[in-house]
């Protein structure tokens, strides 16, 4: 299994930008297909974005589109997340994933988080 390393969390007011990244290591990075996920306090975690093996291709939760930005760099083993107008529902845990397999509901590889705060 790929280890995942999440960095780029803080404090952010209302309407703000963070960008969080994620290091990869122990694996050929370019075999996975790699995604954010995110978990608010109570509620189940849930998908925020992927993009494919080459980066051709990113999807990303309805509440998101528009507003964050997957990236990956297969040269550098990093996948990153710009989140621009963060709003307080944007509070979360959020944890980088991966997996050779595709985008599938349960991505076998998992970072520990990083925690992102947006206050109103």
């Amino acid at each position: 299994q790929v280890h995942l390393e999440e960095s780029g969390g803080g404090l952010v007011q209302s309407g703000g930008s963070l960008r969080l990244s994620c290091a990869a290591s122990g694996g050929i990075f370019s075999n996975y297909v790699m995604g954010w996920f995110r978990q608010a306090p109570g509620k189940e975690r849930e998908f925020v974005a992927a993009i494919t093996w080459s980066g051709d291709s990113s999807y990303y939760a309805d509440s998101v589109k528009g507003r964050f930005t997957i990236s990956r760099d297969n040269a550098k083993n990093t996948v990153s997340l710009q989140m621009d107008s963060l709003q307080p529902e944007d509070t979360a845990v959020y944890y980088c994933a991966a997996d050779e397999r595709g985008i599938v509901p349960d991505f076998g590889s998992w970072g520990q988080g990083t925690q992102v705060t947006v206050s109103s």
